[in-house]
């Protein structure tokens, strides 16, 4: 079976303009598995089920947050957010459908989301003074841009790609535009081709809202929690903690928390995390291959995905850097993990306890019976 358990949709950020596009590519790409992984929110779970039931791809249901681990930003550790240390991207899987959580933890998400939003609102204001300061004629708003380019949650991203299309609107030809970008990046010439999408909103992204650019806004602290309160509020949803790795970067560099594979596989068991996933798509293939081989002969479940987090429209097929295939070793570790995911899910939707007990510890002595359970329901349900 070809599996993407990770992918992001319109409802946060996404190469796709509909979750109908994405299904499309999938059946035309032959996935049997997909899982979406918004950050923050479930909105588009009803959606992203109807139409993998009409496409006959199973669904995994699963959320994306940041939080913090606090101990490693004290010591200046970054974690798998290179430029932030203690930043931590955390994934949900496998989660009830539909989405539910305790009144206290609804609570408490909807306000981490409420801080993020004011950040965005503030990027917004810093960005459209420094447009005034150009002299331009235009300005985007939180409105417009949600509107227009969000389902629900603005972030930086979706700035980036409305401002990138305000400047093309607004100026005819490309000396105009690269006469305005250097005013805009206060006298630095623009180094990419701005008719390529992807890489001018990016150069927009990095420039001017990232840290260090003239519209960023630094988070509150407040916007994220512990990564210890973001697993009770996975296991709360019924999911399967998950650490989301990044590896090697393009010049092979690790984060201090992922470069010594002992001490992250211990880390990450003092956290009572089991489960971990990875986009293939920005690793070397030999180095996947010794992580995941450690990972997977410690009892982990490895998952793949393509994420689709930027405006560039790959693949669905998951694949290691410079589109290296994944060999058969690498392809069953993630089909297990996908199976025993699709396991987990079913358990939990009928009220039964499933890979993830009841104090939150995965059973990965049970990875085996999980994923054969897995894997005769993800057939019966493709084949229907």
């Amino acid at each position: 079976m070809k599996i993407n358990t990770h992918i992001h949709t319109p409802y946060s950020f996404s190469a796709f303009d509909s979750i109908e596009q994405i299904f499309h590519i999938a059946v035309k790409e032959e996935i049997s598995v997909l899982g979406i992984n918004d950050f923050f929110v479930s909105d588009g779970f009803r959606t992203f089920e109807e139409l993998a039931k009409t496409n006959h791809v199973y669904p995994l249901f699963n959320i994306e947050f940041i939080g913090l681990l606090k101990e490693e930003q004290e010591a200046g550790i970054r974690v798998n957010d290179p430029g932030n240390p203690g930043r931590t991207y955390f994934c949900g899987k496998a989660l009830k459908n539909p989405f539910d959580l305790s009144p206290e933890n609804k609570k408490l998400l909807s306000l981490v989301m409420e801080e993020s939003q004011q950040q965005v609102r503030e990027m917004v204001s810093k960005l459209n003074e420094i447009l005034r300061q150009t002299g331009a004629t235009f300005s985007i708003t939180y409105d417009s841009v949600k509107q227009k380019y969000a389902k629900n949650l603005v972030r930086e991203r979706h700035l980036a790609k409305a401002l990138g299309a305000a400047i093309h609107e607004n100026f005819t030809t490309h000396s105009e535009k690269k006469s305005f970008l250097t005013q805009l990046y206060d006298g630095q010439v623009s180094a990419v081709d701005m008719e390529n999408q992807a890489a001018f909103e990016g150069e927009l992204r990095n420039r001017l809202l990232k840290a260090g650019g003239r519209a960023f806004v630094p988070e509150d602290e407040n916007s994220f929690l512990p990564i210890p309160k973001l697993i009770q509020i996975i296991l709360d949803a019924g999911g399967i903690p998950c650490y989301p790795v990044l590896l090697d970067d393009k010049n092979g560099n690790y984060t201090q928390f992922e470069g010594n594979i002992g001490g992250l596989h211990q880390r990450l068991s003092e956290l009572g995390i089991g489960a971990v996933e990875l986009i293939p798509g920005r690793n070397q293939h030999q180095n996947l291959l010794e992580f995941v081989r450690y990972f997977h002969q410690q009892g982990f479940l490895v998952s793949f995905g393509t994420e689709h987090n930027t405006p560039a429209l790959t693949p669905l097929t998951v694949t290691a850097s410079g589109g290296t295939p994944l060999g058969e070793y690498l392809d069953n570790v993630n089909q297990e993990a996908a199976c025993v995911m699709a396991c987990h899910q079913h358990l939990v939707d009928k009220g039964e306890e499933g890979f993830v007990d009841s104090e939150g510890h995965c059973k990965l002595d049970q990875r085996g019976s999980f994923a054969t359970m897995g894997k005769q329901l993800i057939e019966e349900y493709i084949q229907q």
